[in-house]
């Protein structure tokens, strides 16, 4: 979506519309084999952390819960390294690891299930994942090695792939690391399917076409990062090509649509007829059925451009406006026993006002991101006083404006995403210097006015390390604000730049999902690469 077109840009889609517990050590001798220091060079996070990754320790309803399993606990997904590492190495005593005797380790011991494990066995006895960990144990634990390599990415072959039902391939997983070197990691990655009932994918990656035609995205994590492979069964039988070439086409739109459900092997529906089009029309664009002058009228016009006419003259009447302010109202959800009848009202009556003067949406996301002021005066200045913290602030705005949920991150790595702590507190950082002058908040009903106001002073520090941090955008490169400089503005900008591709997607899958009834990608505000849209050219 062009950030410069105004917000009815709705006449385009109408087109498309025709486990590791306990300390003792095992009661009898075990043998004692030798681990030599020469075959050291087992690194903690990129070769230990991915086996506990892969074989589930550190999942949610393992070692990865909020308070562990059985006094040992582990982040969430190996999100923080230096945690675990300290729960490995030195908590209960240092027993879980016991570099005397690797073997003897709880470590090994429990995940390969020689001693009772409430997870059950984890890794297989003198398997390739029990030899790494026996290597590092009898290496000194090691928490880097000299010249250790970073984790850049993660692909997988292939990344695209179209399936018959009964159909199977092994996917291949790589890391791509700082210094060139890449990593076949198959073995050591976990997988998804979001449509396993379309398509499966067991624990080495091995995908499973099922005999239900349709799309699905398979998922390969490792350590935090993902890859994901887009796989198409379509329906049996060929629909012949001069029936898509005698398809209507009224714009890109079309073209695209028509484009997807020939791969899909899917014949498309017949263009409704007038009256059902003329009824969907007016609830769409401006919220009511038609009244039976209107349906007599339209039916009995004699125009072949009479569909694209009726568009465009409900989007110049005044329910238009109200109709889809409405719709951002309950988005942005001002409530008026925390913020104040009148605040409310003042809001409300912004969000309508910008509609009706056919506000572009980066202007509309520029002023409510940036707004200061009286609540009583400035409707769009009620955004900061509902919402408070810097973090509630960052949550609501990642969301509606680039389609990200960040939620997840602030206790812990995303597990479907890229995000992480860091990036979610940096990105909070924006809104921390947010200043208040009133009367504030006062349960049950908070009435009175509120100054909002740039502030001189406020940071966001990372609730692990404690580190301040400096404002970042979510990806890419955005402005640094000045040290006496709203930092808003620079974030506006940011979300609404030409190099935003979220802030346009996630602006045309409203707009789509509202007059469609389903967004291209869904829920509407999920933006990320393992929800992938039905149409990604669209």
């Amino acid at each position: 979506m062009n950030r410069h077109r105004p917000i009815p840009v709705l006449v385009f889609l109408f087109g498309v519309a025709a486990c590791l517990g306990g300390l003792g050590h095992p009661a009898g001798a075990l043998a004692q084999a030798a681990w030599p220091a020469e075959e050291a060079g087992v690194s903690f996070e990129l070769d230990v952390m991915p086996i506990l990754t892969a074989r589930g320790c550190n999942m949610g309803a393992c070692h990865g819960k909020a308070r562990g399993q059985n006094g040992f606990q582990l982040s969430l997904l190996g999100f923080d390294p230096e945690f675990d590492y300290a729960a490995l190495t030195k908590e209960a005593r240092g027993r879980r690891v016991f570099p005397a005797a690797p073997d003897r380790s709880l470590l090994t011991l429990k995940a390969s299930a020689r001693l009772a494990h409430g997870g059950g066995q984890r890794i297989e006895p003198s398997g390739r994942d029990e030899q790494t960990l026996l290597r590092w144990i009898a290496s000194g634990m090691p928490r880097r090695l000299a010249d250790e390599p970073k984790l850049e990415s993660v692909r997988v072959t292939p990344t695209e792939l179209r399936m018959k039902p009964g159909d199977s391939l092994a996917m291949k997983v790589e890391a791509v690391y700082s210094n060139g070197q890449v990593v076949d990691v198959t073995a050591r990655s976990s997988y998804q399917s979001n449509e396993s009932g379309i398509v499966a994918v067991d624990d080495t990656g091995l995908i499973q076409a099922g005999p239900i035609p349709g799309e699905a995205t398979i998922m390969a994590r490792y350590m935090g990062l993902i890859a994901t492979c887009n796989v198409l069964i379509p329906l049996a039988g060929e629909v012949p090509a001069d029936l898509y070439a005698g398809l209507p086409r009224h714009n890109f739109i079309d073209d695209l649509v028509w484009k997807k459900l020939q791969s899909l092997g899917i014949t498309p529906s017949a263009p409704t007829d007038d009256s059902r089009f003329l009824r969907r029309a007016f609830i769409d664009i401006i919220g009511r059925v038609p009244t039976p002058d209107e349906v007599r009228q339209f039916t009995a016009d004699t125009n072949p451009e009479k569909r694209a006419a009726l568009v465009d003259s409900l989007l110049e009447r005044p329910e238009y406006a109200d109709h889809w302010a409405n719709k951002w109202a309950d988005l942005l959800r001002p409530n008026p026993y925390r913020v104040g009848l009148k605040a409310t009202l003042n809001y409300d009556a912004w969000i309508r006002d910008s509609f009706r003067k056919n506000k572009p949406y980066d202007q509309f996301v520029r002023e409510l991101v940036t707004a200061e002021g009286s609540t009583w005066e400035n409707g769009a200045a009620t955004l900061f006083r509902d919402r408070r913290d810097p973090d509630e602030i960052g949550t609501l705005v990642s969301q509606l404006f680039l389609g990200v949920r960040l939620d997840c991150a602030k206790c812990h790595h995303h597990p479907f995403e890229k995000w992480g702590q860091e990036h979610f507190y940096s990105f909070a950082a924006y809104f921390a210097r947010v200043g208040r002058k009133g009367t504030g908040l006062s349960p049950p009903i908070s009435g009175g006015e509120e100054i909002v106001m740039a502030g001189k002073k406020g940071d966001v520090s990372h609730p692990l390390t404690g580190e301040v941090l400096a404002p970042q955008p979510l990806f890419g490169e955005a402005r640094q604000p000045a040290e006496d400089e709203d930092r808003r503005h620079a974030l506006a900008e940011w979300i609404t730049s030409d190099d935003n591709h979220y802030f346009r997607e996630v602006i045309a899958n409203r707009i789509w999902a509202d007059m469609m009834g389903r967004g291209l990608v869904e829920p509407v505000d999920d933006l990320r690469a393992t929800n992938p849209p039905t149409n990604p050219e669209l």
